[in-house]
């Protein structure tokens, strides 16, 4: 038996007094009012609405060591990344890892395996798929439906998997950047319930008002809060926070709990905000996740204000998880898997032979997943398209890894490299190798660093080569958070010594060929309009 005593927060009563909580085998069996000198504050444990575990470049059970320390007790997870290497195997593998720790991670069922048609994955789960992974009493959901046009236009194998996920009364998240309209309404009368991709107050706003629930997103890369935070104050009950992406630099600082305290500091009523935090995704998807109330799995912590929402203490399940910053939680052994199967590359394999005068270019935007097209012109040497490092325009490919394939090649700009190249195996959604540099040998040459480590993300220069390997499925590592999480901050300086003024340089590299996100993408297979969904030239 244990019990708890501080300033109790019960945000569905939106009430705060002075008590103290008992727990005994795992959950809250009293809750009494009593005077004492304690001053800090008992609440539930905050929950992480939508997020790829992957993309911290951790194992599950290695997440959970991080993510507790932030009063993170819950996950609703989409392990997208992992099938579109190695189909329900990998789903099965975070599902297994996930069981080895305390820490609720509730997994779905990846919609979208491969994303498209238009580029190459290690897998594919179809309906049949679905129907096997809804059946399955570890799946919560069916994951985001980034197939928004084959929701529109009726496609019969999207529809088959709505189908499967409403037979097994299991809700279905949604995908949908920059969607409204006529088009919104029929995606959302198809059955599906939330949106993460919402990145306009108006976006947001519509689909709320369709009848939507809406997810702040605030990861590594896509940063949404500051567009839709003015929504929460009179849609709280139908809004949600979540990461969707967080790298482990970041994951190492803070997760939830932030978001908590930059809408306190907007201003917005704590219990509103708590309400966003831990309530309403635990209530949204029927999670096992206590919120507090007498009988109730003990899924708390004690913060020190409701204003900085420093955690002092996680339980989860009664048990202490997390004490003044540091994780109780002990690393697990497991198997790594992977699915790596290309050979080295050769300079000349990445030369663009062209006359043309002007090209379609890439636009990366700080702190978003959409890009822009732009139109460029073309610098040239012996007849092939190059960098041009003044105009901060430089040669990026997409390298498919699961097949000897000749590279698909592209420009970009923004990534504002100098020298050097920088590259990952982590390229949403068929996680391909993906790299951006400032010549044909120095791609070549980080391209075929990740390809001798079987993955990893990497940054290479004339005089040296920096790579964090990354084993299980070429995107996430067999090391522990601390560890991995330096070795990635060591990695982010070099790009930015590189050149690269980007914040997050390889979090943006990894969404430049992510096809469902407007506007303009590469894919093993080449240039991708994704607002038309299909194929453009690179020349114009």
């Amino acid at each position: 038996m244990r019990i708890l005593q501080g300033q109790i927060v019960d945000i569905q009563k939106k009430r705060i007094y002075k008590g103290e909580i008992t727990i005994s085998e795992g959950k809250v069996i009293a809750i009494k009012e009593k005077s004492h000198a304690v001053e800090h504050y008992i609440l539930p444990g905050f929950v992480d609405a939508h997020i790829h575990i992957e993309s911290s470049m951790l194992v599950p059970s290695e997440f959970a060591r991080l993510a507790v320390n932030h009063g993170t007790v819950a996950t609703v997870s989409d392990p997208h990344e992992i099938a579109n290497v190695l189909g329900i195997e990998g789903v099965n593998f975070m599902i297994d890892n996930g069981k080895k720790t305390p820490f609720k991670f509730n997994f779905g069922a990846p919609s979208c395996v491969p994303a498209t048609s238009f580029e190459s994955a290690g897998a594919v789960i179809d309906s049949d798929g679905i129907k096997q992974l809804m059946a399955n009493p570890d799946i919560k959901y069916l994951a985001e439906m980034m197939n928004y046009p084959g929701v529109i236009y009726d496609d019969e194998e999207v529809l088959k998997k709505l189908v499967w996920a409403k037979h097994y009364k299991k809700p279905i998240d949604g995908h949908a950047p920059g969607v409204v309209g006529d088009d919104i309404t029929k995606y959302i009368n198809a059955g599906i319930s939330t949106d993460h991709e919402c990145f306009t107050y108006e976006e947001g706003l519509e689909k709320l008002q369709k009848g939507m629930k809406v997810l702040i997103r605030e990861g590594s890369a896509a940063k949404n809060f500051d567009a839709l935070i003015d929504l929460l104050p009179d849609h709280y009950e139908r809004m949600m926070f979540c990461s969707d992406d967080k790298h482990p630099d970041d994951l190492i600082v803070d997760h939830i709990n932030k978001l908590c305290a930059r809408a306190v500091a907007n201003g917005i009523d704590v219990f509103k905000v708590l309400q966003v935090a831990c309530v309403n995704p635990v209530e949204h998807y029927d999670l096992d996740v206590g919120l507090l109330q007498v009988g109730d799995q003990a899924d708390c912590i004690i913060v020190e204000d409701l204003k900085e929402f420093k955690v002092l203490q996680t339980y989860i399940d009664g048990q202490l998880v997390s004490e003044n910053g540091g994780s109780n939680l002990e690393s697990v052994p497991f198997e790594v898997l992977n699915n790596f199967n290309t050979l080295q590359k050769k300079s000349s394999d990445f030369k663009v032979p062209s006359e043309a005068k002007q090209i379609r270019v890439i636009e990366a935007q700080e702190g978003q997943l959409v890009t822009n097209e732009l139109i460029a012109s073309t610098k040239t040497e012996n007849g092939n398209l190059v960098s041009n490092i003044y105009q901060d325009i430089l040669k990026m490919t997409v390298v498919n890894r699961y097949n000897n394939d000749k590279p698909a090649l592209a420009f970009i700009k923004n990534f504002g490299l100098k020298e050097g190249a920088i590259a990952s195996s982590v390229g949403h959604d068929s996680h391909n190798i993906i790299a951006v540099g400032v010549s044909d040998d120095m791609i070549c040459k980080a391209v075929n660093l990740i390809i001798a480590h079987k993955g990893g993300i990497c940054a290479v220069s004339n005089s040296e080569e920096h790579i964090v390997p990354l084993p299980v499925a070429g995107i996430m590592s067999d090391k522990d958070g601390q560890t991995i999480g330096k070795d990635y901050a060591v990695l982010d300086r070099m790009a930015k010594d590189l050149g690269s003024s980007l914040n997050a340089p390889y979090m943006t590299l990894s969404f430049m060929a992510l096809l469902v996100i407007p506007s303009l993408k590469l894919s093993d297979k080449g240039l991708f309009n994704g607002k038309d969904f299909k194929f453009v030239s690179l020349e114009v």
